[in-house]
């Protein structure tokens, strides 16, 4: 199997990272040994325990002499503490809020396309890539502190495809630029100053690559994996995600599973797990089993009913809230990322993942898995959920016909 538009890549060494437990200590320890250059992208960046130990090491990094690029979402993260952008400005971090809500928030349709995607890269030879915010496992902004850690995944990549992060996160960066540069110049020479920005920014971009990988081939030195990095954005990768998801479940034979924080696929993804599950492909669901957002909560259960009825199995995750975004595929092709299998992650959302075919990596990934299904989820009973109160059924409608209307005003058909 191989992501859609492009085959995988070898030699690749994918390191699985389970939770902010064992993510943030290679994250922290990738940026303090870095010589040249960090480049990070979030959605939320919460200051304060396992978030303060990664901003502290970007400090530290730029009071080094490497150039630091932050990037947070400014619906993730609407506010960076006084004392940090003081901190940040005085290290020489730059860093850059991207699409900041303003006076009318989420009414403008427009900024309901967000930065959803979690990279890092560092001197272009190592990056990670997954659904971990930087965000302490045991807080939610939301609801507080947590009893269980988060279930999250991301993994940690030498090779090739760290290529791919880097220019991901340095366009994206000068793109950034390139636009600020246009709101602040006068009208008749916005066009210039957007085009000499950008012209400078792939220049900066191409250089900075280039001397951090000098003396370095970048290859691994353990077992090699075939992987690739996939994107979604709202140019040219607008369904690579979804694509790869839909030819790997199209190819599966044996075995499928996908673990998805907010899941509410659309009619042809829908279609693949039904048409899966046919073939005689045992298909198992790991999904949200604790109620986080109205929308995403209750929006998720109306189409549990004909995928129930195909044989699909859904298990609701409820030890801890589920924000993973991963999936195994006949035991050798897996991804991990930020990309939920809902219309903000498919439709609107920058989003990021890696695709790895490696038996070793997948393996380990479904157990993990499997076990999270059996000591933190519940499987759905297709009978109990026919019979579920009418007020849970009134709520799941309403928030899918929300959803659906929203899209609709987006201009978006899912």
């Amino acid at each position: 199997m191989r992501t859609a538009g492009s085959p995988l890549r070898a030699d690749h060494q994918v390191q699985l990272l389970e939770g902010g437990r064992a993510y943030f200590p290679a994250l922290v320890n990738a940026i303090d040994q870095g010589l040249h250059e960090v480049r990070m992208e979030t959605y939320i960046f919460d200051f304060t325990a396992s978030g303060q130990a990664v901003a502290e090491a970007l400090e530290r990094a730029a009071r080094r002499g490497l150039a630091v690029y932050l990037v947070m979402d400014g619906v993730g993260t609407p506010k960076v503490p006084a004392q940090w952008r003081t901190r940040f400005d005085a290290a020489g971090v730059q860093w850059r809020v991207f699409s900041p809500l303003g006076r009318l928030g989420l009414l403008i349709p427009s900024r309901w396309r967000r930065l959803h995607r979690k990279l890092c890269v560092v001197d272009g030879q190592l990056a990670f890539c997954g659904g971990i915010n930087i965000l302490d496992d045991f807080f939610d902004p939301n609801h507080g502190p947590l009893a269980a850690p988060r279930f999250d995944f991301a993994v940690q990549v030498r090779g090739p495809l760290v290529r791919a992060v880097h220019e991901a996160c340095a366009q994206f960066w000068w793109r950034l630029q390139a636009a600020r540069t246009a709101r602040s110049a006068q009208f008749g020479s916005a066009w210039h100053a957007l085009q000499k920005a950008v012209a400078q920014g792939t220049g900066a971009a191409s250089s900075a690559l280039a001397h951090s990988s000098a003396g370095d081939t970048g290859q691994p030195t353990g077992a090699a994996s075939q992987a690739e990095l996939v994107l979604r954005d709202n140019v040219l990768n607008r369904s690579r995600i979804e694509r790869a998801y839909r030819r790997a479940i199209g190819e599966a034979r044996h075995d499928i599973i996908i673990a998805n924080a907010y899941f509410v696929p659309g009619g042809k993804l829908r279609k693949s797990l039904i048409h899966a599950a046919s073939r005689g492909v045992r298909v198992r669901l790991l999904l949200q089993g604790r109620y986080e957002y109205f929308m995403q909560y209750h929006a998720a259960r109306p189409v549990y009913g004909a995928l129930l009825a195909a044989g699909v199995e859904i298990h609701e995750y409820s030890a801890s809230f589920l924000h993973a975004k991963v999936a195994v595929i006949d035991s050798h092709w897996a991804t991990v990322g930020s990309s939920n299998l809902d219309p903000l992650s498919l439709l609107l959302a920058r989003e990021a993942n890696v695709v790895v075919d490696d038996r070793p990596f997948a393996l380990a990934l479904q157990a993990r898995l499997e076990r999270a299904m059996v000591e933190g989820g519940q499987r759905v009973d297709p009978q109990a959920y026919a019979d579920r109160p009418w007020r849970q059924r009134v709520l799941d409608r309403l928030a899918y016909g929300l959803m659906r209307g929203l899209l609709f005003l987006s201009g978006k058909r899912y």
